[in-house]
C-alpha cells in the first residue's frame, strides 16, 4: 500500500508551524545551549508533522447517514358513488 502523497496545504500548514514554532519557542526559552536549540528543533519538527497529518481531517466533514423519507400517511380509497340521472320535472 503506497503512502499518499502531502497536499498543498499539509506542506504549507507543516512548514509555518515549524517555522513559527521554533521562533517562538527559541524567544521565549531564550537558551544558548546546542542541546536546548536541538530539542526545541524536534519539538517543532513533531509539531509541524502533527499540524500536516490532521490537516485533511478538519476539511473532511462526516458522511451524512441517509435517513429514509418520511412516508406518508395510508389514505383509504373509497369509491366515488356513480351520479344519478338527473330527472326532468314534468312541467305544471
Amino acid at each position: 500500500m503506497a503512502m499518499p502523497r502531502p497536499t498543498a496545504a499539509q506542506l504549507a500548514y507543516g512548514s509555518c508551524t515549524v517555522i513559527f514554532s521554533t521562533f517562538a519557542m527559541l524567544l521565549l526559552s531564550q537558551t544558548s545551549s546546542g542541546a536546548g536549540i536541538a530539542v526545541i528543533a524536534v519539538a517543532a519538527l513533531v509539531l509541524g508533522l502533527l499540524v500536516a497529518m490532521t490537516v485533511p481531517l478538519s476539511g473532511k466533514r462526516p458522511a451524512a447517514v441517509e435517513q429514509p423519507a418520511p412516508q406518508e400517511p395510508v389514505r383509504a380509497s373509497v369509491p366515488v358513488p356513480a351520479p344519478e340521472p338527473v330527472r326532468e320535472r314534468a312541467a305544471s
